[in-house]
């Protein structure tokens, strides 16, 4: 994966750097055996790397009790310093291709509900451009922003502002809302939608609310006045329980238009239209490659190309 293989202490001796790899990767599987199985390793070998970087720190960084173990002080800062030495690594890997438009990783974190249209246009992109490799993490916001700290991921999209002082963070394409309902449904009010009830996902309550908030404002109080038909973790199957009847929805267009349910269920026109917001992060102070302005810039002109036959390019990107 292009890490730096050795460093020099203050005494001239060598020291291998994959050992803070494999100690990351300890700390956060909690497992040797974990941890031998994800780098490809035998477990004596884990347990080596270790010993070695606790000879080279001169510190002892765990608290062994069997097969368990926690953190010593030491350890909670070697873990962190790390993390720091992996993360300016990669972004100074990744900053001697800036310049290419067509060719260098990409490394992009989302939630489901915008990876299952932009993954695929990221594909799409990588096939007319071999020199692209593309490394697309699907995750929840509060995940996304962890991994871009730690320098897993470039670039994140999240559906909420993020503040952070390591972190820039703009807004960059808007969806629309649409609200979703079995395709049998006949009612148009709020009170038939009542007698459905909702069924929920993450971020679903608080994107149902505005939606309806601002179609039924004489006669929607809040959210706990339907009937909690359900809950599921990933939008792209709560489509699944609507076409059953289980209830109503409401999701970005992106969801809808990806849903392989979409004969089983129909959006209900609203007169006003509402949107879920999508914003992209990065670290503060990081090059960002400009390979990431072209894929975002082309996915969102055709998103608007889709929905008003035109589009308008504004940067996405912190910089």
């Amino acid at each position: 994966m292009g890490y730096p293989l050795l460093l020099m202490a203050d005494d001239g001796t060598m020291f291998n750097a994959l050992y803070f790899r494999t100690f990351i990767t300890l700390v956060e599987t909690g497992s040797f055996t974990r941890t031998a199985e994800h780098l490809e390793m035998t477990q004596p070998g884990v347990s080596q790397h270790v010993r070695k970087l606790e000879e080279y720190l001169d510190r002892s960084l765990l608290h062994r009790q069997g097969r368990r173990f926690t953190l010593t002080e030491a350890g909670k800062r070697a873990y962190d310093y790390a993390l720091r030495l992996f993360s300016e690594h990669e972004q100074f890997r990744h900053s001697l291709d800036d310049a290419a438009l067509d060719a260098g990783e990409c490394r992009i974190a989302s939630p489901g509900s915008v990876g299952l249209m932009l993954y695929p246009y990221i594909l799409g992109q990588q096939q007319m451009s071999p020199g692209l490799t593309v490394s697309y993490s699907f995750a929840f916001s509060h995940e996304i922003v962890s991994d871009v700290l730690a320098g897993r991921h470039d670039l994140g999209i999240v559906t909420e502002p993020i503040r952070h002082p390591e972190l820039d963070c703009r807004l960059w394409h808007q969806e629309p809302l649409c609200l979703v309902v079995p395709a049998d449904f006949a009612g148009t009010s709020l009170s038939d939608l009542t007698g459905i009830g909702f069924i929920n996902y993450t971020d679903g309550v608080n994107l149902a609310g505005a939606l309806l908030r601002s179609n039924f404002p004489e006669e929607f109080r809040s959210m706990t006045q339907f009937r909690r038909q359900g809950f599921t973790n990933e939008v792209a199957m709560v489509l699944d329980a609507v076409a059953r009847g289980l209830g109503f929805t409401v999701v970005s267009r992106l969801v809808l238009e990806t849903s392989p349910w979409q004969r089983q269920v129909k959006e209900l026109d609203l007169p006003v239209a509402e949107y879920e917001a999508l914003h992209v992060i990065s670290r503060s102070g990081a090059t960002v490659p400009r390979r990431y302005a072209r894929l975002l810039e082309g996915f969102r002109e055709q998103r608007l190309r889709e929905r008003f036959g035109h589009g308008e390019v504004v940067s996405p990107l912190p910089g």
